[in-house]
């Protein structure tokens, strides 16, 4: 996702930066790059001159024009105007105790597999047990797979057998039925069109005015592009949306999706879905997302995946490593195979502050087949070289080179890498590590320093 976006971007303020001074002439040549960028992404034209139209006053103004370096201060303006763009009508939403979610959308948006991740992180999240319930009567094979995600997660779902095509009377029974067995969260799976119509409209409003659910989000998939603010406004007019998930922002989407609706529909993003997991969702941060259009890394993000893959045993055990400065290959090959569990390594590398260009276009079978060569050398080595790399001279190079299958000069690359992640880590241990944490923008409480 936004992988051209956060390209031509790139381009726009790399030309920018070279500028010694800014003049109306070269802003205005800058913005009507931006609008390009903005267009090819898919964003709604709409959403686009709106954008366009602070971007130009405030790129004109006194703060840019007399900076010593103007070029970053415009890269600053669109930043911020990003930013709040996607902040548009956000704000925390505590779902209360009991609740009942009701998603709904277009067919193939994803909702079903969106409401089994919302059980996920529910449950991850605030210890709740949801009750699914298989409202999609439409769709003849959505209620099969709504039981085995939610088998999948631990969590019942209700499809009443033998099935019918009552949705209403299907939500109601359950409705019922998690009343009586003290459910604090339903989720509704309904049923979605190929496109929106009369009778798909009345059967939602009819389960809103039964159901009465605390919540209705509308499930939009990112390939919509910008005809997805068309759809969502019209969900939003019959049934007053109180959010919007995104699904499939790992795909080959080009953004356009989540800036046209943040910034056009006036209801707020709760939720991306960024991959085909049942853990693949996650909250919707406005300023995270911006930074990474403009390919300037999120390091939080990149936290939050690694305590995901990472138990507790381990972090700890990592953390009082860190401390002590011992930080051998063995923690290396490990924090090598937990990136393979942090989702798609294009994304996950994009995350990475610097290396938002690495990641544009990136193969993601080579950059797998890397990691793993990378595995297989350190397989390749002894306990002892492991705990103690700095033996490891010629000729046991050569030794491992052979029984990994690689070269002599990949091994001592691998071994360049370990060096610089090492320094690395051993900076942020201390109190100077603490304080380089928190001007980084994170938390060192989050890694239990």
């Amino acid at each position: 996702m936004f992988e051209r976006l956060t390209q031509r971007l790139g381009s726009v303020f790399k030309t920018l930066t070279g500028r010694g001074k800014l003049n109306e002439s070269n802003i205005k040549d800058a913005l009507r790059q931006v609008r390009i960028a903005l267009l090819e992404a898919d964003v709604n034209l709409r959403v686009v001159k709106e954008l366009l139209a602070t971007l130009k006053v405030k790129a004109q103004g006194e703060r840019v024009l007399t900076s010593l370096t103007p070029g970053q201060q415009f890269i600053g303006v669109v930043r911020e105007e990003l930013t709040e763009l996607l902040k548009k009508q956000s704000g925390a939403f505590n779902l209360p105790k009991p609740a009942t979610v009701m998603l709904v959308g277009l067919q193939g948006a994803g909702k079903t597999t969106t409401a089994a991740k919302l059980a996920k992180h529910y449950a991850n999240k605030g210890g709740r047990d949801s009750l699914l319930i298989a409202a999609d009567i439409q769709r003849p094979a959505a209620r099969e797979q709504l039981v085995k995600l939610g088998d999948s997660i631990g969590q019942e779902v209700y499809s009443r057998k033998p099935f019918t095509k009552d949705a209403v009377g299907t939500a109601l029974a359950v409705k019922r039925l998690a009343d009586e067995h003290n459910r604090d969260l339903i989720i509704v799976d309904t049923a979605g069109r190929l496109q929106i119509d009369d009778e798909l409209m009345v059967e939602l409003e009819v389960l809103k005015k039964k159901l009465r659910p605390q919540a209705i989000w509308l499930t939009v998939d990112a390939m919509t592009g910008q005809e997805a603010l068309n759809v969502a406004e019209e969900f939003h007019r019959r049934l007053e949306l109180d959010g919007v998930i995104v699904s499939k922002l790992d795909g080959d989407a080009r953004g356009g999706c989540v800036l046209s609706i943040a910034g056009g529909l006036g209801v707020p993003i709760r939720f991306v879905g960024v991959g085909e997991t049942v853990n693949d969702l996650e909250s919707f941060d406005a300023e995270r997302l911006s930074r990474r259009v403009l390919g300037m890394g999120d390091v939080v993000g990149l936290v939050e995946r690694a305590q995901e893959v990472f138990d507790a045993d381990t972090t700890k055990r990592m953390e009082q490593k860190l401390l002590k400065g011992g930080f051998d290959l063995e923690d290396f090959a490990e924090q090598l195979r937990g990136l393979m569990k942090m989702g798609k390594l294009s994304d996950v590398v994009a995350m990475v502050p610097g290396f938002g260009k690495a990641a544009v276009g990136a193969d993601e079978e080579e950059m797998a087949r890397g990691l793993n060569r990378s595995i297989a050398i350190v397989n390749s080595m002894t306990p002892e070289e492991r705990q103690h790399p700095n033996i490891i001279k010629g000729t046991r190079r050569r030794r491992i080179a052979a029984g990994s299958g690689v070269s002599v000069s990949r091994v001592n690359q691998l071994l360049n890498q370990y060096r610089t992640m090492s320094k690395t880590m051993s900076g942020l241990s201390g109190k100077k590590g603490r304080q380089r944490m928190k001007q980084m923008g994170l938390d060192p409480g989050m890694l239990g320093m």
